[in-house]
């Protein structure tokens, strides 16, 4: 090859836009991370999956960056963690190399339920997301992702039934790595960045101590709506607005708004 041509492929690929680039090296680890992800059926399951194979199974995913705890980003994370202190189990998390990530396995009602924490970074979580799926035969409309929604506010939250990635790259990682957008996804709102703020500093910083007053009511009705998830209820139809966070659970059951249907349709709740 030519240096002129060599010259030539250089500035063509300076011409591509920089997440083009960012999107087809994604593609590239993914490929290498899932390398081995089709062998994984046939290794033997766990002694927690196989003693309670007759029960249903949900995976419930917390997407999010390993070692950044408390960052906005992450806050998929924070919420599984407190599904597993709801559930009694979060001194039960265990490292699973086979999975790329940290999980648990216990038991709600009738369900059997697998929490993965990845250990990888967000633009690949999908690579553990679809091990954990092919290792613990789970089925992609069984598996629940909690991530940040930056297009919805601090305190309010949603529940979508599948559909795009809305431009989460998380979201698209597991969409990508799973083959299909059929995954319910609970969506945390984080809010956009206020003045001349990056989103990338935004989404990686920290919450502030007053956004921390708000996310404890959002890690709680976080909880509520998984479980109910999980279990398959039916969230009841509330006034427009949803309801808050701060009032007494036991008065008034979970509710939720459902937004004009549409395919995937959502369903919101206001936690501030």
């Amino acid at each position: 090859m030519s240096k002129v041509t060599v010259w030539s492929c250089v500035l063509h690929l300076i011409k591509f836009p920089m997440t083009l680039i960012r999107r087809i090296i994604t593609k590239l680890v993914t490929r290498v991370l899932l390398g081995t992800s089709t062998t994984l059926h046939c290794e033997k399951m766990s002694s927690e999956i196989t003693s309670i194979t007759s029960r249903r199974k949900k995976l419930v995913v917390g997407l999010g960056n390993p070692g950044m705890n408390g960052s906005r980003h992450s806050v998929g994370m924070a919420v599984i963690a407190a599904l597993a202190e709801h559930l009694g189990v979060s001194d039960q998390w265990k490292s699973d190399r086979h999975v790329s990530g940290e999980v648990i396995v216990t038991g709600y009602q009738d369900t059997q339920i697998v929490l993965l924490r990845p250990k990888l970074l967000m633009n690949v979580n999908g690579v553990s997301v679809a091990k954990a799926a092919s290792r613990f035969s789970i089925r992609p409309e069984h598996i629940v992702l909690v991530h940040d929604e930056l297009d919805k506010p601090l305190g309010k939250l949603a529940i979508k039934h599948g559909g795009s990635a809305r431009g989460h790259n998380g979201v698209r990682s597991c969409i990508d790595c799973l083959h299909t957008d059929v995954m319910p996804r609970l969506r945390i709102g984080i809010g956009r960045p206020s003045g001349n703020t990056p989103v990338d500093r935004h989404v990686l910083g920290r919450f502030s101590k007053e956004e921390q007053n708000t996310l404890s009511s959002v890690m709680g009705q976080s909880v509520e709506l998984l479980l109910a998830q999980i279990t398959e209820q039916q969230l009841q139809r509330a006034p427009a607005g949803g309801r808050r966070a701060t009032q007494k659970r036991k008065e008034r059951p979970p509710s939720a708004v459902q937004e004009p249907e549409e395919k995937p349709h959502t369903t919101d709740l206001n936690c501030q």
